[in-house]
């Protein structure tokens, strides 16, 4: 049964990512050149100028830095398989790095929102929008993604310009552990927001993302972080009568999508397969995260982790994929059928509840009653990130499995 799963699925991963790529190419792009996927998930309307900030005057520094990431993973994927459709991927791929590598080397830095003249902007609590501070030593979510995409985009397209890349990786990586990453973008960047932050480990999590990408890219000297993140979050955040993943430390709350993000950047860091007790934790992580937070269609944004109380009617479309990645990676070093089931029950949610096939995009949130139109953090749609790069570890592991079924597990 597993090996007719595993080969269907892979298929099917296969087709989703190369449609929504293919789809994402063909959109005229933002600007001088920037992915745009600026568009109602429920109406396929494409937003406009009257859709304020979700409209095409400005532009999503995090989108922009995700995209670049999934285009050149993407694009070395499909080299060999899809040959036309790489090509595509590097035409857009070099003239995105381009652009967000001149935006970052302005002032080191790369902003949550930019207006049409690429000046970065925050947005009041009485919706008034104004310029954002400069960040001077001040690192953000925008910055990590954005690292990591010109990471991934240099060492496909300009291999010289990498030690510039990887210092800025490693300067958001201290500014982490400096207490000098701020997680609210909309906030005015500065010392009151940082001080007013929770000791979330979300910043942690994102950043771990990358451990595993820069050893697929010959680049594992540089993911050293990645063993004192996971046992921080782990000694930190992890409720051991649940097996959830507290926000933060004395935190009620759980998002169990990001506890299930954590533990599959951590499964797909290399040195983690020679630890069978973290092995065990991670997936435990993931199994918990999933009962307590499926809900009518996917899994719920927040729960209580002393109750079981699901906190918010929202249900993201993002926590399935990961879910997936992470539930296809513990399988892979447990063997464990319940891993292969929760693989399954994610992989079930997610194509019968979410993707609409054509086109090839996903609704971004459902509550009890169906989609709804709740914008997650940006209001443009997954350019091949959550979605893209999740499936594209299970066809890994897919791959792997058929071609050495009979691997030793950690169990």
């Amino acid at each position: 049964m597993s090996e007719a799963f595993l080969k269907n699925a892979a298929r099917r991963y296969e087709s989703a990512n190369a449609g929504t790529l293919g789809w994402m190419l063909d959109r005229e792009p933002l600007g001088r050149g920037f992915l745009d996927t600026k568009l109602s998930s429920l109406t396929l309307a494409d937003y406009t100028r009257a859709d304020g900030l979700r409209g095409p005057d400005f532009t999503y520094g995090w989108i922009q830095g995700r995209g670049l990431e999934a285009i050149a993973t993407h694009a070395a994927f499909f080299a060999d398989r899809q040959p036309e459709l790489a090509q595509k991927l590097d035409e857009t791929g070099m003239r995105l790095y381009g652009l967000l590598k001149e935006l970052q080397s302005a002032d080191g830095h790369i902003y949550f929102r930019y207006d049409a003249d690429m000046r970065p902007l925050r947005a009041e609590g009485d919706g008034a929008v104004v310029g954002q501070k400069p960040a001077g030593g001040i690192f953000t979510y925008s910055d990590a993604f954005a690292a990591k995409g010109l990471i991934a985009a240099a060492h496909r397209y300009r291999p010289d310009d990498l030690p510039g890349h990887l210092d800025y990786f490693h300067r958001v990586i201290a500014a982490i552990e400096e207490g000098r990453f701020q997680m609210n973008e909309q906030a005015e960047l500065g010392p009151v927001a940082l001080e007013t932050q929770a000791d979330d480990f979300g910043p942690r999590m994102i950043l771990l993302g990358a451990a595993g990408m820069l050893e697929r890219l010959d680049l594992g000297g540089h993911a050293a972080f990645a063993e004192r993140f996971i046992a921080h979050v782990i000694e930190r955040h992890l409720d051991q009568a649940t097996y959830l993943l507290r926000d933060a430390p004395g935190d009620d709350r759980c998002n169990v999508g990001h506890g299930i993000e954590f533990a599959g950047f951590a499964l797909d860091y290399a040195p983690t397969s020679r630890d069978p007790q973290l092995v065990r934790a991670l997936e435990q992580i993931l199994l918990a995260s999933l009962r307590f937070g499926f809900a009518e269609a996917g899994l719920s944004l927040t729960v209580s982790i002393s109750t079981g109380e699901k906190l918010s009617p929202y249900q993201p479309w993002w926590s399935l994929p990961e879910a997936i990645r992470t539930a296809a990676l513990a399988w892979s070093l447990t063997g464990n059928p319940e891993s292969m089931a929760a693989w399954r029950r994610a992989d079930t949610a997610f194509f019968r509840h979410y993707w609409r096939g054509d086109p090839p995009i996903a609704f971004q949130t459902m509550t009890a009653e169906g989609p709804v139109d709740y914008v997650p953090a940006t209001p443009d749609l997954d350019p091949g990130y959550h979605t893209g790069l999740s499936l594209l570890a299970a066809i890994r592991v897919a791959g792997a499995k058929a071609a050495h079924p009979f691997a030793e597990h950690t169990r």
